[in-house]
């Protein structure tokens, strides 16, 4: 089953290898990613990144089919590197219900949520979206940080550039 999806555009690094896989107890990552799964170097990168007992797969998330890995007995962790690909992957055959925002980077129309989040008016309403869809919605780096709830991510959308 996929226990949480997590929306980061460096994909898999340290956080996701060292705290995520660890706190969800995750055998397995899906990155559903169309540039990645595209690129030889970097799948075979990703899975050399991980322990040997987890397992990986790269697909492309434009043609990803997420119901099977909805339906393993084993722990699965999704990858997508935008917001936008989380709501593409609802439609994809995604049923989880836990969202975490890790990293999304600066861009136009973009505001600052956090040091490591920036988010558009439009991703905040795919963010609304998937959460009255029924997914918990929640902005943290690490397990250990202080989780932020879609209430206090729209409220510091609100607060406009040079926010806290």
């Amino acid at each position: 089953m996929i226990c949480c999806v997590r929306v980061d555009n460096r994909l898999i690094h340290g956080q996701v290898t060292e705290t995520w896989l660890p706190y969800l107890s995750a055998t397995r990552v899906v990155v559903a990613d169309d540039e990645a799964a595209s690129n030889p170097l970097t799948r075979a990168a990703m899975g050399l990144c991980l322990p040997p007992q987890i397992t990986i797969a790269v697909e492309p998330l434009s043609s990803a089919d997420l119901a099977p890995e909805e339906r393993r007995s084993e722990r699965v962790l999704l990858l997508v590197r935008e917001v936008s690909g989380a709501a593409a992957a609802r439609g994809r055959g995604l049923q989880c219900d836990q969202l975490n925002l890790g990293n999304v980077h600066f861009g136009p129309d973009r505001r600052r949520i956090t040091n490591s989040v920036f988010l558009s008016d439009a991703e905040l309403d795919s963010l609304r979206s998937l959460a009255a869809a029924g997914m918990k919605i929640d902005l943290r780096a690490v397990p250990k940080d202080k989780p932020l709830g879609l209430e206090e991510i729209a409220s510091r959308a609100c607060l406009g550039p040079g926010q806290p």
